[in-house]
């Protein structure tokens, strides 16, 4: 049996043998080849069996304080993001004090989800970093950056995002910066923890841990993806930024926000004769793309001397309002809007579809400085259910929280040769975020608010106004509904000038040669007409 020091029974016995000159071993000391010296080992050598198994799970990084605390500052960030996430949401909605943004505020919203995307990626896959995601958060982490310094550069996009949206991207660059620390820290301990524990830095996986890996990257290259959408989103409204408005802004509402407005024409005939200003006001869409050829036709052929035109917040160069946005709000900053830009009417008012409501509030709220409606196939405030129904109103809160991804502008530009007249008021406008903020807005109080001031108009409407009603001849046939409200707006003063369908026209009538006809011979009749 082996002994403290290493001896054996044998050595004992040797010991006790007497040696070959007869002397005992008890007179002689014979040194002992087991005897400890200054080069002995006070502990036995540690064997492989003192080490951890690297799929122990005492082997992890979460053993070093500082990788703790990266991931308690982690979630404190996810709590800051989360809380940032639910006030942007709120604010589509309701726009808190201070922080409405002049922009459609979907991509200061886009920026929150996709730091709160980084950050949840990170804790749920906190234990096992990989090469893969640092790179690709590298990547993300640069197109941020330039996207950051696009609305820190571009005066109009600075403007539109406002401090809301430039708090948003750059927090979405710092926690992007933050993901790649994390992963490197967190790498970094763990190879400590193996080496200590295990013995050497590990290599291989688990297939729990490639699983993970595999994952996380899937993820982080998703959101890769929607950053680059993001940026070349923004790149396109830098384009359309530089589109000069044909008129100008200004500022309404306390300086909240601008609003375009454009006049042209003479305010008299060659006789010296004061004639009233056409203020158009349009109908879904821009001005800029349908309304207008009427406008430039009657200044061409004299059927009118001079108009003017209002973009509505959110439409074309106009900025979008806080919200709640109401159609009666409207036309209380078309009246600051005029009256700043020096326009003082009379007023012929042509509208079509919903932008007759608008038309009709501000009509109430004029008087007698209106010499004439001209309505062109006009919603009844009893239809504006239609365009209040909440199925649309969650459909448009969905397309605008997509929009920033361009999933639609960006093909239109690349392979239809859609151009920045297109995206700002052509056949594109649709699909830009303040639209559909503008629309969003127009049904979440289309049924309340809007069909109120809308009812009270009518009550207070000067009944001596003379009133033309344009109707679209498919509409009419097609909607009993709608043909029965259009003959209840005849009704809407008590001087109706004439209730004219035009057959083949559809709800946009100028679109066809009969409806700019009859449009362009109402607006002659209404602004020339004899008054007492």
């Amino acid at each position: 049996m082996v002994s403290l020091w290493g001896s054996s029974k044998k050595d004992d016995d040797n010991e006790a043998a007497p040696s070959q000159n007869g002397e005992s071993s008890e007179h002689i000391a014979q040194p002992r080849v087991s005897e400890a010296d200054e080069r002995t080992r006070l502990l036995p050598p540690q064997t492989h069996e003192a080490y951890l198994s690297p799929d122990d799970p005492a082997v992890s990084p979460y053993n070093l304080w500082s990788v703790r605390w990266l991931r308690y500052f982690t979630v404190f960030f996810s709590i800051l993001t989360f809380l940032w996430w639910v006030l942007l949401l709120v604010s589509i909605f309701v726009s808190p004090p201070g922080m409405h943004a002049r922009g459609s505020g979907f991509f200061d919203f886009s920026y929150t989800t996709l730091s709160l995307g980084l950050l949840l990626v990170v804790l749920l896959f906190f234990s096992t970093p990989s090469k893969a995601a640092q790179v690709t958060c590298l990547v993300i982490a640069v197109i941020l950056l330039i996207d950051m310094i696009l609305i820190l550069t571009v005066p109009r996009l600075r403007v539109e995002e406002g401090w809301v949206g430039i708090a948003s991207v750059v927090w979405a660059v710092l926690i992007s910066v933050w993901t790649i620390f994390t992963d490197r820290i967190v790498s970094w301990g763990k190879r400590e923890e193996e080496e200590r524990l295990t013995g050497r830095s590990e290599t291989r996986r688990t297939l729990r841990e490639w699983c993970s890996v595999l994952t996380s990257t899937v993820i982080l290259v998703i959101i890769a993806v929607v950053a680059v959408l993001l940026s070349a989103t923004l790149m396109l409204r830098s384009r359309d930024a530089s589109l000069a408005p044909p008129g100008e802004r200004y500022y309404v509402d306390g300086d909240k926000y601008q609003i375009h407005v454009f006049c042209t024409g003479n305010s008299t005939d060659f006789k010296g004769k004061k004639l009233p200003t056409v203020l158009f006001e349009a109908g879904d869409g821009p001005f800029e793309g349908g309304m207008i050829q009427v406008a430039e036709n009657g200044i061409s052929n004299g059927s009118i001397s001079r108009y003017c035109y209002s973009d509505r917040p959110g439409i074309a160069w106009s900025d979008n309002a806080p919200s709640p946005f109401s159609a009666g709000m409207a036309a209380d900053v078309l009246s600051e809007a005029l009256a700043r830009a020096g326009e003082e009417g009379p007023w012929i008012l042509a509208s079509a579809g919903v932008g007759s409501i608008y038309s009709r509030i501000f009509s109430s709220r004029h008087g007698r400085d209106i010499f004439g409606l001209l309505m062109i196939d006009p919603l009844h405030e009893d239809l504006l259910y239609r365009i209040g129904s909440p199925n649309r109103g969650f459909l448009l809160w969905a397309w605008g929280i997509i929009s920033p991804l361009g999933l639609d502008r960006l093909p239109a530009a690349l392979f239809k040769g859609r151009t920045r007249e297109d995206r700002v008021y052509g056949r594109s406008a649709y699909q830009g975020g303040k639209y559909i903020k503008a629309k969003l807005q127009e049904s979440l109080v289309a049924n309340s608010l809007t069909k109120n001031e809308v009812s009270s108009a009518r009550n207070i409407q000067f009944d001596k106004t003379p009133l033309i009603i344009i109707s679209s001849g498919i509409e009419v046939r097609r909607d009993s509904e709608w043909e029965k409200k259009q003959r209840d707006l005849t009704h809407l003063t008590r001087k109706l000038v004439s209730w004219d369908i035009v057959t083949k026209a559809p709800g946009e009538v100028w679109k066809t040669y009969d409806g700019r006809e009859m449009i362009e011979k109402r607006l002659k009749e209404l602004v020339h007409a004899e008054r007492a």
